[in-house]
Formats: C-alpha cells, structure tokens, sequence
C-alpha cells in the first residue's frame, strides 16, 4: 500500500526532527587528535613520560615541535555545539564557547541561535502536519482548514530547513577559527567530520524533501484542481441584481405567427 503525501510529508518531518535534535545534543560533530608534550616521569607514572633525572618541573625544560613525535602524546578530542571532550586520564569535557576567540563569540551564538531555531520550526510543522491528519480523517467537511495548514507547514519546514543549512556552515567556520587561532591548551593535530555533522546534513535533506512533498500536496490539491464554482451570491459578479435569463424554446415552423383576418 503506497503512503499518502501528507503522511509521507509527516513521516520525513518527524525523521529530520528527530535526527536534528540528536545531532545537535552530540558533541561529535568533529573529532581529531592533538598534538601534547609528554610529562615528565614521577614514581607513580612510567608510561607517555619523559624520563628526566634530577627534574621535577616541566617550567625547566622547553619543547618545540621539531624535537620529534616520541616527545608527545596524542590525545583524542571530539566536540558539538556545545561541549568539547578531551581524552585524559579521564575524558574532561569544556563548553565550547570557552574556546572560542572573541572575534568569533557572535559567529558561535549565531549559529547556535539558528540551529534552536531550525529545531523550533520543524517541531511547529510537524504538529501542523499532524493537525491537518486529523482533520483529514476526523473532519472531512473542513478539509479546506487543513489544507491551509499543509501550506503553512511547508513554509515553516522549507525556512527552517535554510536556516539550518547556514548555522551548519557557520559552526564549521567557527571551528576552523579556533583550531587555527584557538587557545594554546587546545592545538589540533589532524581532525575531521564524525558522524553528527554528517547525520545533521542527512537530516537536511530530509527536512527539504518533506518541504518539497508538504508544497507539492498543497499544490496538487489547491492550485491545480482547477477553478471553484462561484456562488450566486458572488459579490464580484456583476449578475447579482439580474433576475435569470427566462427559459427560450424555439417557435415551430408549422404554427403560422400571423393568423388570417
């Protein structure tokens, strides 16, 4: 049995919400490596330490990048909209937006803003949607109401689907801002995309199909279906005052009009 448009243009709603919503509470939007110098050895650490007799304080030795790859360790990280998680001892997670250079704090808020938003659309299109089903199945007689819905509904998932699309594009500059520019404690070695960023851009696509299915309902069913009946009360028609046109049935041929005198 094939799905109806308007529960299909639903159905990939609650889908794109619902992958929006994990992808932006992750915090594995990208993830990498970082590049530490090693500390020094003490008596309850032998392992990823520099071996230094008669030193106990790293503020005595200076380590540059070209020493060579077995002074440093390599820690993992992997950060979302909100935190950053970095592989220690135990995994520390930070906000974000500590971070984050001045230069880029507005960008940052932006783009968060806007995701809130997207997020915040796609849940007032779905209950639109939603609305419009039951109308559909529970009152048949007001039909026209849901359709207006379905319009409405398209609107909000098409507009929010854009704005997700810029705050996406904004946290990626955002992110290369600080792993260029960021504090010292936070230097990336290699990093890339995980699986949030790639499931909040799936989702994407989704929400514009939805919109794409949600306009292409209301379409069909309201600008194509051709004009309406006028009523007789119209009060663009000018007939309004007129009585009807009386009914006119040809003369026969054989009935002589003028009578002999």
């Amino acid at each position: 049995v094939t799905m109806r448009s308007p529960s299909l243009s639903f159905f990939q709603t609650v889908v794109s919400l619902l992958l929006n919503t994990l992808a932006l509470m992750s915090s594995f939007w990208c993830e990498g490596k970082q590049k530490v110098p090693k500390p020094l050895c003490t008596a309850t650490k032998h392992t990823n330490c520099i071996p230094v007799p008669g030193v106990s304080n790293t503020s005595n030795i200076q380590f540059f990048w070209e020493t060579g790859d077995d002074r440093f360790v390599f820690p993992r990280f992997h950060t979302g909209l909100f935190f950053i998680c970095e592989e220690n001892i135990y995994e520390k997670c930070r906000g974000f937006h500590n971070l984050t250079p001045e230069s880029e704090t507005a960008m940052m808020w932006l783009s968060v803003s806007m995701e809130l938003v997207y997020i915040g659309l796609l849940l007032v299109s779905c209950t639109l949607l939603s609305v419009q089903l039951c109308i559909r199945a529970w009152f048949p007689s007001t039909l026209r109401w849901g359709q207006m819905l379905n319009a409405f509904a398209a609107v909000f998932t098409v507009l929010g689907g854009l704005l997700g699309m810029v705050g996406h594009m904004m946290f990626m500059q955002v992110f290369q801002t600080i792993a260029s520019m960021g504090p010292e404690d936070f230097k990336p070695h290699s990093y890339g995309y995980s699986w949030a960023f790639y499931m909040a851009w799936f989702a994407f696509t989704v929400c514009m199909a939805a919109g794409v299915s949600t306009l292409n309902n209301y379409t069909k069913k309201v600008l194509m279906v051709g004009p309406r009946r006028t009523s007789s009360l119209n009060p663009c028609s000018f007939n309004i005052l007129l009585p009807p046109a009386p009914y006119y049935t040809p003369l026969d041929p054989r009935i002589n009009p003028n009578p002999p005198q």
